[in-house]
């Protein structure tokens, strides 16, 4: 019997926002009241036709990250599940979505 390899949704709150990301590991941080998630899992780039905003600013913040520390009372939830989902950035307020914009300079058409 093959076993899968482990994925955990992470939920936590930053800035007002309520982000979920998928990893391969989480554990008790090393340092005092942090939460250690490691193993960042992101929708491969360029897969399908839609992108997703939200998913790329999600990569181009934590993409290169190797281990995120995660204040103990910032996470919301963790969770073990079959498969990877789609991250979002959720008002952590309401739970509407957000969809973030455009950074400045990244505007199509070159602009």
């Amino acid at each position: 019997m093959t076993s899968r390899p482990v994925l955990y949704k992470i939920t936590f709150l930053s800035q007002g926002k309520s982000i979920e990301l998928y990893a391969r590991e989480v554990a008790s941080s090393g340092l005092w009241g942090f939460v250690e998630v490691a193993g960042l899992e992101f929708a491969p780039a360029g897969e399908g036709l839609v992108v997703d905003p939200t998913e790329e600013r999600l990569r181009e913040e934590f993409g290169g990250t190797r281990r995120l520390h995660l204040p103990m009372h910032a996470v919301v939830r963790v969770e073990e599940v079959e498969r990877r989902g789609t991250c979002r950035i959720r008002d952590a307020a309401t739970g509407e979505k957000v969809i973030p914009l455009p950074l400045p300079g990244n505007r199509p058409g070159g602009a």
